[in-house]
Order: structure tokens, then sequence, then C-alpha cells
């Protein structure tokens, strides 16, 4: 019998893969996001300072600059490969589909980089040390290379939330992949949010500027930029949620506005109300308020905001076509993947999951308990944690903590088997993996230490084998 092309399952305890790659991927968004807003704010200080012969302007330049190579460059360097490690760890055929699609858009994507990198340290280091148009361009040239890396990255991001249009399933083509209206709207929402955090990170460096009145200009620059992008970033979310698939507004309306929304909303007039703030009294932003200010924004704006972007494209993680247990959904004729659901409903993903152990691809009355918890694995940790409590939407409080196994099992041959949830992935199994996978609910459940009567389990097949 074939196997599918599946990779192992990696499974972290509690926060699942999911919140490891999403923990890195949010200091990540902040960095980068920093980074880019920067490069056009220093391009119009810049342009302000050649322009109206204000050369003090370049002091703050330089300062901010200093201070974006080790906040934005460094931690990026940092967080940037660790997206790639976790995400290839915790979605490999996710991930592999994004490079099998843009491949070129990749590489593309490295050569802005390099770029943006090169142009930062021009920018730092050349200060006083070119003439002032020269400078002025290669400010500009960081500039947008900067927002050309964002721009790629968005349109290879939003082929996660689907791909730009149907034809792609047919042709396989990257353009048709790539070009969406979710793509241009995510591209206006991160240009928005770019200048937020690149002007509430800017306070904190123009607050340690001597100079009174450099100070006071510096900080007003910074505050209607802020607010401007806060602005873009407002009507470009408005825009966004119109280009979002059905089964994405059903998620948000029910589950992600009721949990987030009032937060969310909090997190923004706080930060248009500090802006403000700074705007009227320039000479009042304090160090110690503006890093308060930041942190505050980074962890209850940034976290959540990335965290309802990654859940509305459940249940699958790239394309509409991979579920986010890497199971393919549908075929691509474009690209020669055949869908495996029904595969699956037929032969068991036991039988073609190649890194099931051998032990466990019959179910029995000694190993039923492990491999349901290996099923879960398989099939539902990637978006679930499994212990009671976890802050993952661990599996015992969704099913409410129901014990009843035929409970449960009806829930597997019904909603789940059919696919009739629309943010939960068509999930059907044979008959035997559907009572096992039950079961190890049913324990989980109830609150019993699982690992612990597992390994009894393991240790009565060992003395019924006659090997201890």
């Amino acid at each position: 019998m074939d196997m599918l092309g599946m990779y192992p399952t990696f499974y972290v305890p509690g926060i699942g893969t999911a919140w490891v790659m999403g923990i890195i991927g949010t200091i990540h968004v902040v960095a980068s996001h920093t980074s880019v807003g920067a490069s056009f704010l220093f391009a119009l200080l810049e342009t302000r300072a050649y322009r109206d012969n204000k050369p003090q302007l370049m002091d703050f330049i330089q300062r901010y600059g200093l201070f974006l190579l080790i906040f934005s460059y460094v931690i990026g360097s940092i967080t940037g490969p660790g997206i790639w490690y976790s995400i290839t760890v915790a979605s490999p055929r996710g991930v592999g589909a994004l490079i099998h699609n843009f491949v070129w858009v990749w590489a593309a994507e490295w050569v802005f980089f390099t770029v943006e990198v090169i142009g930062v340290y021009a920018l730092v280091y050349l200060i006083g040390k070119v003439d002032a148009r020269t400078h002025l361009k290669l400010t500009w040239s960081f500039a947008l290379a900067s927002w050309t890396t964002m721009l790629l990255i968005v349109g290879i991001l939003s082929f996660m939330m689907g791909p730009g249009n149907a034809a792609w399933y047919r042709t396989g083509s990257a353009s048709d992949a790539f070009f969406s209206s979710n793509c241009f709207a995510q591209l206006g929402m991160r240009t928005g949010l770019m200048f937020v955090m690149a002007s509430v990170v800017g306070l904190i460096v123009a607050s340690r500027l001597r100079d009174a009145d450099l100070q006071r200009s510096v900080v007003r620059l910074l505050a209607q930029v802020g607010l401007a992008g806060g602005l873009l970033m407002a009507l470009m979310s408005f825009f966004y949620v119109r280009t979002l698939p059905r089964s994405a507004i059903l998620l948000l309306d029910f589950r992600l506005l009721p949990a987030y929304a009032r937060d969310m909303a909090a997190v923004l007039a706080v930060t248009a109300l500090w802006l403000l703030f700074a705007w009227c009294r320039p000479g009042r932003v304090y160090t110690s308020l503006a890093t308060a200010l930041f942190v505050f924004v980074a962890i209850a704006g940034v976290w959540p905001e990335e965290r309802m972007r990654e859940s509305l494209r459940k249940p699958y993680v790239a394309g509409r076509y991979i579920y986010g247990n890497q199971i393919i959904a549908r075929d691509v004729p474009g690209k020669g993947i055949e869908e495996e659901v029904d595969r699956i409903a037929r032969d068991g993903l036991l039988k073609l999951h190649p890194f099931v152990p051998e032990r466990l691809r019959t179910v029995n009355d000694g190993n039923r308990l492990e491999v349901g918890q290996l099923l879960a694995k398989m099939t539902c940790a990637n978006c679930h944690a499994l212990e009671p409590g976890a802050p993952l939407r661990n599996l015992p409080d969704q099913f409410h903590r129901a014990t009843d196994e035929d409970l449960i099992a009806a829930y597997l041959r019904g909603p789940l088997k059919h696919g009739t949830q629309p943010y939960m992935p068509r999930i059907a199994l044979p008959e035997d993996e559907i009572e096992a996978l039950a079961h190890y609910l049913a324990v989980d459940d109830s609150g019993q230490d699982v690992d612990r009567l597992i390994a009894r389990e393991r240790r009565s097949r060992r003395l019924l084998d006659g090997k201890e």
C-alpha cells in the first residue's frame, strides 16, 4: 500500500507547535514592521532636513538608525530563522507549498532584503561622509527596498488564506497564486501598522534628545506619522474583512470578535491617545513612559492581531487545499496534487502515515488508548492542545469535559466526518480509528493521567508477550 507523503508529527505540550511559531512570529513582526516604517520615517525626515536646511535632524536619524540596528536587525536576524525552523516542524507541508509556489519570489525577496541590510548600515555610517544629496538617495533606496520585501512576503502570506484566483488550482501559476484583493488589503493594513510601530519606537529614541527644539519637532512629526498610519490601518482593515472567505467571516463573527474586539479597541484607543498626547505635549514624552507604551502595544496589540489573522484561515494552512493537520483537502491538477481525505476514510490514517510505529497500525484492546492519543496528535494537535486547561483551544474544554465515548464518537462520525463545521477540517476516519480516538478523548476529558495509563498499557503488553 502506498504511503502518504507525510512528515513526523511534533507536539509541544500545552501550547502546541502553533504557539511556538506564533510567539516567534509576533516578535519578528514587531521588529520587522518597525524597521520598514522607520526607513520611510528616515526618508521623510532627511528630505525635510535637505529641503529646509535642518542638518540637526540628521542627529536623530543617526541615533534611531543605531537603535534600529540592535532592535530590529539583531532581533530580526534571530527570529527570522526561528520562524523557518518552527514552521518547518509545525507545518512541513504548508511551508513546502509556499516554497514550491513562490521559489523565485523568495529569491527576489532575499535580493531586496540584502539591499535593505546594506542600506541601513550605509544610512548610519555615511552621514557626514558623503554629500547630502547622495545620502538622501541612499535613504530612499533603503526605504523602497524595505517596503518591497514587505510587499513580496505579504503576497506569499496572503496565499495562505487562499490563492489569488481559482485558476491557480488548474494552472499552478505563481501569478495566479500571488495577486489577490486579500494581498493588497493586507499590504495596506501592514503599511499602516509599520508607521504606528516606527512612531511608537521612535518616541523612545526622541525622548533622549537633549536639544528641546529638535525633540519637539521630531516628536510632533512622529505623532503625526503614527496617527496617519493608525487611520490607514483601520480603513484597510474594513477592506481586508471584505476579502475574506465565508468560513473566515463565520469564525470572525462567532469566535474571534467576541474574544478580542473589546481588547483590540482598547489598544487602538490607548495608542491614539498616546500619540495625541505626544503631539500636544512633546516635552512630556519621557523615556520610561514611551517604553511602557511600546511594550503595551507590542504585547496587547500585535500578539492578538497576529493570532486573529492566523486563525482566520482555519481549517486550512495554505491555499485552501492543505488542512492545518497537513492532510490534502482537494485536488490541485496544476501541481499534480491529489486529495487525501477520502483515501484516509477508506484505508485509515494508521496504515497510510509513514511514521506510525508498526505496533500501533492495528487497533486492539491492548493499545486502544495509545493509538487514540497518536491519532489526536496527528489530526488535532496542530490547532488544539490535548491537556485539560491548556491555553491553545484545548480539546477537553472543546468537548466540555465529556466522558461519554458514544457521544464523542457520534461527533466524529457526524459533523467531523462530513465536514459540516466551516472552520473545522473534514476528518473522515474508519470505524476502528474513530473508536480509538473517542476512547482517548473520553479518558483525557476525565482528567486521568493518560501518559501513565499508556505506560501501564505498554507494560501489560510486554508481560503478555513474555518480554519481562
